[in-house]
């Protein structure tokens, strides 16, 4: 095997596919990356851990074809460190030489005949604008579960109904809904699938610049697959198994008081506030006619409190809640203003984006927070 290929090139496509390799892999070539060079002038790198797949293939001279094995984290951090100029990889023996410049690497390589067969991409359901796919991914994934002991949790549900992708995800503390639109190849498409909140979130961050992102599903053929595909690069991720609980009921069908406050505002002063919110204190948010007041702390803690313009439709009402969990709502909204709809002190509060302080709420992102109880 012998190539030359541009510096930026190969270490930014070796460093997208090593991305995901195994810290501690169960067997030693699931450290490697694949390098696959073929006569047409293409080269592909490819990893695998079982679970997730990728898959990069980049323009390069090939003089001789070949296949070889070498480690992915070693060669993602020698080629990012490579002087920029073109760079050579020749296979020798056992060893991959990698030559750059007046730099010059020799890498062992392993028995690439041990290395698993990779998933196929499984076939395009449709393509969703990446940009989009990255921004509904990121909104959502906040509220998944980071506690591997619930598996469940730890995925985002994507239910594909026509033309609408809905995403959700909770961690029995909140819960977050993200509608957006695709293209389906086929449009009576009706189908659900649970992904783990990591992979997706590094799919969409990863291939989202790339344009549009093709998604394939193979659900019910035996292996329950999703692939995202843009730009080149293709990655696969088993999908999460289990019956996800039936949280679309928990949120309220009406909700008989709401208040609208300045989302940055609120954000601002929630981040002041909570500066005096012990670990695992909550803050408080009092609202009535015209405004709403923040606090936390109290005894002889220290304490903070701020106040800020609200609308309020309804009786007053108070609610506490978990600064992070908050604050993680705020940043998740875009849009200019928020919309808190309260149906009691202790029941979840429904936060909806709104473009304006009179303006209706803007559905397509819902975030339900549960409140902390306290003592009156």
């Amino acid at each position: 095997m012998r190539f030359r290929v541009d510096r930026d090139v190969l270490a930014d496509a070796v460093t997208w596919t090593a991305r995901s390799l195994p810290t501690r892999p169960p067997v030693p070539v699931l450290a490697g990356v694949r390098i696959e060079a073929d006569s047409t002038g293409t080269i592909q790198l490819s990893s695998f851990d079982y679970e997730v797949s990728a898959r990069s293939q980049i323009p390069a001279d090939v003089s001789e074809p070949g296949t070889v094995l070498v480690s992915g984290r070693l060669l993602a951090e020698i080629s990012r460190a490579l002087p920029a100029k073109p760079v050579d990889v020749v296979l020798e023996g056992t060893k991959v030489v990698v030559t750059c410049g007046a730099s010059r690497f020799t890498l062992l390589t392993m028995p690439v005949e041990d290395y698993p067969s990779l998933p196929a991409m499984p076939a395009v359901a449709g393509t969703v604008d990446g940009d989009e796919l990255t921004h509904a991914v990121a909104q959502v994934s906040v509220a998944a579960s980071r506690d591997d002991t619930l598996p469940l949790l730890t995925g985002v549900r994507v239910e594909i109904e026509g033309e609408k992708i809905t995403l959700l995800a909770t961690d029995r503390y909140r819960l977050a809904l993200r509608e957006l639109t695709w293209s389906p190849a086929s449009p009576d498409i009706s189908t659900v699938a649970l992904v783990r909140a990591r992979t997706l979130t590094d799919a969409a961050k990863s291939l989202g610049t790339a344009g549009s992102v093709s998604i394939g599903l193979s659900a019910g053929t035996g292996v329950d697959l999703i692939g995202f595909e843009a730009g080149g690069r293709q990655t696969t991720s088993l999908l999460v198994d289990g019956d996800y609980p039936a949280v679309r009921r928990l949120f309220p069908d009406e909700t008989p008081i709401h208040a609208v406050v300045n989302t940055q505002l609120l954000a601002d002063a929630a981040k002041r506030v909570a500066l005096v919110a012990e670990r695992n204190t909550p803050i408080r948010l009092s609202f009535s006619d015209g405004q709403v007041v923040l606090d936390a702390g109290q005894g002889d803690d220290a304490q903070a409190s701020e106040a800020l313009e609200a609308v309020l439709v309804g009786e007053e009402i108070s609610v506490a809640f978990n600064p992070h969990f908050l604050l993680d709502g705020l940043s998740a909204l875009t849009t200019p203003f928020v919309r808190l709809s309260f149906t009691h002190p202790n029941k979840p509060v429904e936060f909806t984006g709104q473009g304006s302080l009179e303006g209706e709420d803007l559905a397509e992102y819902r975030y339900l927070l549960v409140p902390i109880r306290f003592a009156s």
